[in-house]
């Protein structure tokens, strides 16, 4: 798969601002200024942050909206690839994303940048552009949420063969051991 498309760092990024929310459990990551400036610190290497400037109520508002855009990308994608692509293309036109073509190191790729001075605005653009990416190139089933039964996590499956079902090798394994607990049990 070519990185000129995506960087995984970037997908990783959007992946990790849908599952601040956690709804099952009632978990919200970023509640404060301080949650959001550590999420933005821990994910600079996908470029989402932007200029660094003080953080706000307002800039934690606007990330906020951002992350309902994103993960509802994640949730809808594999069943509903028409409204995912509406609310990317929306997210995008509100950010004001623009694709930047460069040159570093001997190669060329792209990237989506925005022109605002927004942390919401850069993270829109650089999360939706991954995910629209990994839309056109592997197609929308690789957007999910984990099959675990009591898991609402978002992933982003960019795997050889495309079949993962649970953000994670614990949730995974959860499922397993209740599947073969109730093949075992008596009836």
């Amino acid at each position: 798969m070519p990185d000129t498309c995506y960087t995984p760092s970037a997908v990783q990024t959007a992946v990790d601002l849908a599952n601040t929310l956690r709804p099952v459990k009632g978990e919200d990551a970023l509640e404060t200024v301080e949650q959001l400036r550590a999420f933005l610190d821990d994910h600079s290497a996908a470029e989402g942050a932007g200029p660094r400037r003080r953080l706000t109520r307002a800039d934690l508002a606007e990330v906020r909206e951002v992350r309902e855009t994103v993960r509802a990308v994640l949730e809808r994608a594999s069943t509903d690839a028409a409204a995912t692509a509406a609310l990317i293309n929306g997210g995008l036109r509100r950010s004001r994303a623009t694709p930047v073509l460069r040159h570093e190191h001997g190669r060329w790729w792209t990237e989506v940048t925005s022109d605002t001075g927004r942390c919401s605005a850069h993270l829109a653009a650089t999360t939706l552009s991954a995910l629209a990416a990994v839309i056109a190139t592997l197609g929308p089933a690789r957007l999910g949420v984990c099959a675990g039964q009591s898991c609402r996590a978002t992933f982003a499956d960019l795997s050889r063969n495309g079949s993962k079902q649970y953000c994670t090798r614990t949730c995974a394994h959860r499922a397993s051991v209740a599947a073969y607990r109730s093949r075992n049990s008596p009836r």
